[in-house]
């Protein structure tokens, strides 16, 4: 088991840091951009090019890269859908994305305003929906940014941080430790079991909020407020 860790993580170290760096930050680009990110797994992409992160200014470059590219797709998804968000909605591909989940991008965010924007970068399907469905409101794009700025950079240290932390302790205990490999898969199967953990309680958050606005949807009387 060693030697395939060992020699996936040669592989992935091989390609040049900056092209990695790069390709890591248009990879989240393309996930954060509107609906892509149901298709492109972003986090794999960026767990995938921590593991060959070797010195502390490729682990910030990564982390920039990653932030930066992930704050751009956002912006593209927003523009898109304070343009163009009825059509892509009333689409093909909108339409297989399913009008359920459009409603409750909608109605979450509808309800929760800037605190929406924040959780939904760590839900799947919503952190897709949301940029879209928040240029389709009221909210103003500063403060779209003001609430994402920091999910985003949260999000990001966390994956790279993992990434890189499992891959060089994988190295250092290599020659010493004969189960080594099963260590850094050790690694990264906690983090994946603790991140299904926080999404799928961060779901119930986000069922609650829906269901509690089709309750007042039919009873107007009683108050609600949305922040942002």
């Amino acid at each position: 088991m060693n030697d395939v860790i060992l020699w996936l993580l040669d592989l992935i170290q091989s390609v040049d840091p900056v092209l990695r760096t790069i390709l890591a930050g248009v990879g989240i680009l393309l996930e954060t951009s509107v609906l892509v990110g149901l298709i492109i797994p972003g986090d794999t992409i960026v767990i995938i090019a921590s593991t060959a992160v070797s010195s502390v200014p490729e682990y910030f470059a990564l982390v920039v890269a990653v932030i930066l590219g992930a704050l751009i797709g956002e912006s593209i998804g927003f523009g898109l859908g304070r343009f163009f968000g009825p059509r892509i909605r009333a689409s093909r591909l909108g339409r297989r994305i399913g009008e359920r989940n459009w409603v409750r991008a909608e109605t979450f965010l509808a309800r929760r305003g800037g605190i929406a924007v924040f959780i939904s970068r760590f839900l799947p399907v919503l952190h897709s929906l949301v940029p879209l469905t928040v240029g389709m409101s009221p909210m103003r794009y500063r403060t779209f940014m003001a609430w994402t700025l920091p999910a985003t950079t949260i999000w990001t240290f966390a994956y790279v941080s993992v990434g890189t932390f499992a891959a060089g302790t994988f190295r250092e205990l290599l020659d010493t430790l004969h189960y080594a490999g099963y260590l850094f898969a050790g690694i990264l199967l906690v983090f994946v079991i603790a991140v299904w953990i926080i999404k799928r309680r961060l779901e119930r958050v986000v069922d609650v909020v829906v269901e509690q606005e089709l309750v007042v949807e039919q009873d107007p009387e009683e108050p609600h407020s949305t922040t942002d």
